[in-house]
This record gives C-alpha cells, structure tokens and sequence, in this order.
C-alpha cells in the first residue's frame, strides 16, 4: 500500500514493492504472480478492514442507544472513512480509485453485496430491539439496498469521495433522510369522528 500510495498503480513496480517488504523480487513472486494480483490483494485488504471498521461502528452505536439513523450512519461513513484513509495523502488517488475499478471490480461488487448483507442485519436488529416498524412494502433488505444506492448516487458528484469532509457530510445527510422515510408512523392518525364530513340525506334543508 505504501508504495502504490507513493508512485500509483501504473509506475509501482515489484521491484520496488519487494524492497519495501524486505524480499527479493523472486520471494515476492512467490507470492503474487503480477503486480495486477498484489494490488488486488491491497485492495482486499482495505474492503476487509473497511467492513470491520463498519461493524464495529454500528456495535458502539448501538450500545449508546442511537437512533436507526444514528446506527446506519455510524456504520456506512465508518467504512467510508476507513476506505478513503487507505489513500490519504497519495497524489495518485483519483488513478487508484480507477484502477481498483478496472482490475478489481468483481471485488468491489462481493464487498458492496457483503456490505448489503451487514447493513441489512443491523437494520433488522435495530427495528426488533427498538420495536420500529418499517413503511409499507420496505424490508430490512430493500432499505440496506437503497443505503447502498444513496452512497453509490453521493459519490457520482464527488470522484474519488473528494473532499471528504463535504462527501461525508452529504452522504450522511442522504441517509437520514432515506431512512426517515422508511420508518412507518408509531402512531398514525386517525380522523377523529367528529372530524368527518357530515352527509346530508337528499332533500333534507340546508
């Protein structure tokens, strides 16, 4: 990570890479057959620390008795957090994002489905523990997939989820709303009977 931080994908070689990790370029293709292969390794990495970092997030959340929202959100922008962390700070960010797309793509679609799968849990637990209950037709497996949606939309106006303090803030402000309307009414109102419109009979006088 710490050298396709420093020079990007395209000029990281496996010479440098093994002088980093202290081997000789034959010990690290013993290892990874391509420069391809390691930083897809890289790449799993980050996901795997990325979804830990989220678990745990929600966990917390839970415990300090947090909202619906305050728990997604917690666990959505901790894995966000970590992800963009993983290349703070390099020049070659908006070349990595890229190239983690092109050779790792499949990757990034197991880990979004893992994430679906995370957040769909935490949301059924919360609903169950907080005795919520979702709006008509939404399930626990819907709004984890329109957490994912919302994030996926946010990140369409900031490449790269730079700046990210602005890319977070919105995100979180996408799933607060998002989730406040997928939570039904505890207490829907019901007209009153003295509020209903009173029928006049045909011919009765005004």
């Amino acid at each position: 990570m710490t050298v396709f931080r420093r020079h990007g994908f395209r000029r990281s070689s496996i010479e440098e890479t093994a002088e980093a990790a202290g081997l000789t370029r034959q010990a690290l293709y013993h290892h990874f057959k391509s420069k391809e292969a390691l930083f897809r390794a890289v790449i799993e990495r980050v996901h795997d620390g990325a979804l830990a970092d989220g678990a745990d997030a929600a966990t917390r959340a839970e415990a300090a008795s947090g909202t619906l929202a305050d728990i997604i959100v917690a666990q959505v922008t901790a894995r966000l957090k970590a992800f963009v962390a993983s290349f703070d700070g390099s020049p070659h960010v908006e070349e990595l994002f890229s190239e983690h797309l092109n050779h790792a793509r499949d990757l990034y679609q197991h880990y979004a489905a893992l994430h679906d799968a995370q957040v769909a849990a935490t949301i059924e637990r919360t609903i169950k523990r907080q005795k919520l209950a979702l709006a008509p037709g939404m399930t626990a497996a819907k709004l984890a997939r329109y957490v994912e949606l919302a994030v996926t939309g946010t990140k369409s106006a900031y490449p790269s989820m730079r700046p990210a303090d602005a890319f977070l803030r919105d995100a979180e402000a996408m799933l607060r709303t998002l989730i406040a309307g997928a939570i039904a009414p505890s207490n829907p109102k019901k007209p009153s009977p003295s509020a209903r419109p009173v029928r006049r009979k045909a011919g009765a006088r005004k």
